[in-house]
């Protein structure tokens, strides 16, 4: 089984709408993918429309975290998207992203950039606007050569000269919530230090005797001894490990299944979720 559990579509700051992503990720030739747009369940009933035959979807969310001024990202799966204080959550942080953006921009335009809000709010669409939005819009300005290249100190990375805080939740409050919804909880990308600062080791191991259960390892911001550093430190503290594309469609290089999970592994996390379970797709257009 080909298993990739980390995918953005439209609903959030990906290129490939909902559908798309699916059959896309049927065309790749993965088994199982799960949907994991940031702070949002906006895409999943799209992408159930469109599953194909021999695909199967694991709902879930990519929620917007905090720790001691460092932000991470915590994947949340097959939680129930009905149960009211993660769903409230999820509103604070997608509520928080708009005033966030437009202040973004606000701090270009003062350092000379010509962007403007209503460019950012093109390139989104009707997706929940953040900052890979404003990096497009850079990009298009030829500001920057790339979307990774405006996450930086220079331009929009953590702490950088135009970046502007939001609401995040804290990660020990986010493996609460996760799994008061039924949901099971992994550390994304922990130590992608090209984005910026990330947490220290210790803050992994708190967050494992809190209820998370697993960390992503494989991920293309991770190099090899990274990932062979994170693997051991998983089996150390008992989390489940996990690997994955991050796909963004156009907007990243990543491709989908560029990097996958273990079936085991992933027949674990199904185990422990109880909010939601994995879905076969039945319609939608079969696998080629």
């Amino acid at each position: 089984m080909r298993i990739d559990l980390h995918t953005h579509s439209t609903a959030s700051d990906g290129t490939d709408t909902p559908a798309e992503l699916v059959r896309n990720a049927a065309a790749a030739g993965l088994d199982v993918v799960a949907l994991t747009d940031h702070d949002t369940v906006g895409g999943h009933a799209e992408a159930l429309r469109a599953l194909p035959s021999g695909l199967t979807l694991v709902t879930g969310a990519e929620l917007s975290c905090r720790l001691d001024g460092v932000s991470l990202h915590m994947l949340a799966y097959l939680f129930d998207p009905a149960e009211p204080e993660l769903a409230r959550e999820r509103e604070l942080v997608r509520d928080d992203r708009a005033p966030r953006a437009k202040a973004m921009v606000g701090k270009l335009r003062d350092l000379g950039v010509p962007v403007t809000w209503e460019q950012v709010a093109r390139i989104a669409a009707d997706g929940a606007v953040g900052r890979p939005h404003v990096a497009t819009a850079l990009v298009e300005l030829g500001v920057v050569e790339t979307v990774s290249d405006a996450f930086t100190d220079e331009w929009i990375g953590t702490g950088g000269r135009a970046d502007v805080r939001k609401h995040e939740l804290d990660p020990f409050e986010a493996i609460r919530l996760i799994k008061g919804a039924g949901g099971v909880a992994v550390f994304a990308h922990p130590l992608a230090v090209k984005r910026g600062q990330c947490v220290p080791e210790r803050a992994i191991a708190e967050l494992a005797a809190a209820g998370l259960d697993g960390v992503e390892v494989d991920h293309m911001d991770h190099d090899a001894p990274t990932r062979a550093r994170l693997r051991g430190l998983a089996a150390d503290l008992g989390l489940l490990p996990t690997g994955s594309s991050d796909y963004h469609g156009s907007r990243k290089t990543c491709r989908l299944g560029e990097y996958t999970t273990d079936p085991e592994v992933y027949g674990e996390i199904t185990r422990r979720a109880t909010g939601a379970f994995p879905v076969p797709g039945t319609g939608g257009s079969p696998r080629p």
